[in-house]
């Protein structure tokens, strides 16, 4: 997607689901996120929330490494209302120290002009 043009939360949506479905997680992030997004965990999460796209993308990086096996992980297809977006994530893995978990939850996107600038995980 062009930097140059302004893309709708419809389309931004689209974008996130197909590059992460094509398990290019790390790609949707450099080019849908805001240099100023913020990435909201729960409080229980052993990942911490953060603000700004080099602290997100590196939180994104640290949980990928808590990872030993990956079986499945789905995206559901996005609900779209305004200037927001939800879609629901499941994964199957081994966690470094933890074992073989399945994660179910959902997750829930701001956009404005054309770039992801909040996100936030309730699982």
């Amino acid at each position: 997607m062009s930097t140059q043009q302004t893309f709708t939360t419809q389309q931004v949506a689209d974008r996130l689901v197909a590059l992460c479905r094509a398990g290019k997680i790390a790609e949707a992030g450099a080019e849908l996120y805001a240099e100023t997004i913020e990435s909201i965990e729960p409080s229980y999460s052993p990942s911490k929330s953060a603000k700004g796209k080099a602290a997100v993308t590196e939180k994104g990086r640290q949980f990928a490494l808590m990872i030993e096996e990956r079986f499945s992980n789905s995206f559901s297809d996005p609900v779209v209302a305004g200037k927001y977006f939800s879609l629901a994530m499941t994964l199957d893995a081994t966690f470094k120290g933890t074992g073989r978990m399945k994660l179910e939850e959902i997750c829930l996107y701001e956009v404005d002009n054309g770039k992801i600038v909040k996100e936030q995980f309730f699982f």
